[in-house]
């Protein structure tokens, strides 16, 4: 076996797609599914749509590591939580950008998210831009976070007042576009004023979509197998582009704001007196209003489906809220981090369903996974974040219940380490988690104070994949509550009807 060496990271790594029989000498020791086909590999009883899903279904009948071969590649996919902790030590592991990431490098390049180790780019943007993540500029961004808010309630107001339910995934995705394009770029796209997407969301979701299927057809066959899919990719692309050109024109020459995007035009690296190329910029900005509202989007709207279906959690998230927010109009900056409750709601959410599901690791040198699966240096796994989370080591065996209280401080304290990972890990972890977090809870709380979340019956949770997670065909009815209506008493949670069948363990949701 090879034993644990250190090297620098980034530093001479072999780059491009790696199939795993290069980097794994004893990858006969790592179970497959049975009934492989020559050529075409474990691809019996999968689908195209769903394919996060389908390997968190094998995970569960092959164990904490297993593989896969789809048309000729190898994959080794990991979701033990001692597993995953080796792979979080940063002094023998990086940051892999694997196939689905690399698919999003034509429209992202080396932006923040899709950079590879050995880019400058990624160190050089981190540093400028992590303070636009400071609690000062977070604190500047709050007023702007409640003016979206703001539409968003008068826009489900006046779904109340019709009778008519709410698209949850589609108003969390206006929301959420429209609080990074304001408090980043100092962009309004209209998208409550829209009675469709904004051609920006849909040119989005085209690319994600896109890159997703590319994971699903053999190379050689691209060409004429996803050519229609192709041109539709490019024609996505270049929107993408065009608009954020025309965002970052607007900008150029006018009086800054102090967002992010001031901060990419104007700030020099602290150290080396650097800037980010007119490229990297676009490519950086793409990266925030994509990654920046897409994830948080689909965070939201699997913690609305919860609360709605979980009335007794519902009351008790409300009740927080009315007594931490008080009489206030609106909450001040400081009062959104109060909500240790809603915040433990979101959490939850985030365990069973992390929007961003999945992230990868390379071995910076040869070294031993766990002490067990020799690695040769530059060999990656896949960790599979939904069953990282969903490890009854680490969880229980009630770990497919829907509980909040799995994040109250005492059981964050003694629950092993590297086991929650929703923003993935280490020095390439989100930037913006921090500006999600504070996003997310501060529209919970919002929405909570304001409505009374009433699920349809006969919903069942639907899980649909561009890359991200989202719930689909997710509608909710909504009551709205009086001003100074107290929160009714909790429900008990026995006589809350579940979703009889979860998209991964079929029973329970």
């Amino acid at each position: 076996m090879a034993e644990r060496t250190e090297a620098p990271a980034g530093d001479g790594l072999p780059k491009g797609f790696r199939s795993a029989e290069l980097g794994w000498p004893e990858l006969h020791r790592i179970p497959h599914p049975p009934h492989r086909l020559p050529l075409l590999g474990d691809v019996l009883g999968v689908s195209r749509r769903t394919p996060m899903q389908d390997s968190l279904r094998y995970a569960r009948q092959l164990g904490p590591i297993f593989r896969r071969r789809v048309f000729g590649k190898e994959f080794v996919f990991v979701w033990g939580a001692g597993l995953a902790a080796d792979l979080a030590d940063e002094s023998r592991f990086a940051k892999h950008v694997g196939v689905g990431v690399a698919n999003l490098r034509p429209v992202a390049g080396d932006g923040l998210f899709t950079a590879y180790n050995h880019e400058p780019n990624w160190q050089l943007a981190h540093d400028v831009l992590a303070p636009g993540f400071s609690r000062e500029a977070m604190a500047g961004y709050h007023p702007m976070m409640l003016d979206v808010a703001d539409r968003l309630t008068a826009h489900w107001d006046r779904a109340v007042a019709a009778g008519r339910p709410v698209d949850v995934p589609g108003d969390m995705t206006k929301l959420t576009l429209e609080t990074i394009a304001r408090t980043g770029f100092g962009h309004d796209f209209g998208s409550f004023e829209r009675s469709r997407p904004h051609p920006f969301v849909t040119a989005m979701v085209g690319t994600l979509t896109y890159a997703q299927r590319l994971n699903t057809v053999p190379a050689p066959l691209t060409p004429w197998l996803l050519r229609g899919a192709s041109r539709r990719n490019k024609a996505d692309i270049a929107h993408l582009n065009r608009t954020v050109d025309d965002v970052v024109r607007a900008r150029r020459g006018a009086r800054g704001k102090g967002d992010l995007l001031d901060r990419m035009l104007e700030t020099a690296h602290p150290a080396t007196g650097e800037r980010l190329s007119a490229e990297n910029v676009r490519r950086q900005v793409i990266t925030f209003l994509v990654a920046g509202h897409e994830t948080t989007s689909g965070a939201l709207s699997f913690a609305l489906h919860y609360l709605s279906r979980h009335p007794g959690i519902a009351a008790r998230a409300r009740a927080e809220v009315d007594r931490v927010w008080g009489d206030a109009a609106v909450p001040a900056y400081e009062q959104v981090a109060k909500l240790r409750y809603v915040r433990r709601v979101l959490d939850e959410s985030l365990r069973l369903w992390p929007t961003a599901p999945a992230f990868a690791r390379e071995a910076r040198a040869d070294t031993v996974l766990a002490d067990t699966h020799p690695m040769r240096r530059g060999a990656w796994a896949l960790v599979l974040t939904p069953m990282l989370h969903r490890d009854p080591a680490v969880w229980g065996p009630d770990a497919e219940r829907f509980d909040p209280d799995r994040f109250d401080a005492k059981a964050v304290r003694t629950r092993a380490p590297h086991a929650f990972k929703p923003f993935g890990t280490g020095a390439r972890a989100c930037i913006g988690r921090q500006f999600a977090l504070h996003e997310a809870t501060l529209v919970l709380g919002l929405l909570l104070r304001r409505y009374e979340l009433r699920p349809d019956p006969g919903y069942r949770l639907r899980v649909t994949e561009r890359l991200t997670l989202m719930p689909e065909g997710l509608r909710l009815r909504l009551e709205r509550r009086a001003p100074g209506d107290a929160a009714p008493a909790p429900v008990a949670e026995e006589a809350v009807p579940s979703d009889p069948r979860c998209p991964v363990h079929g029973t329970g949701d």
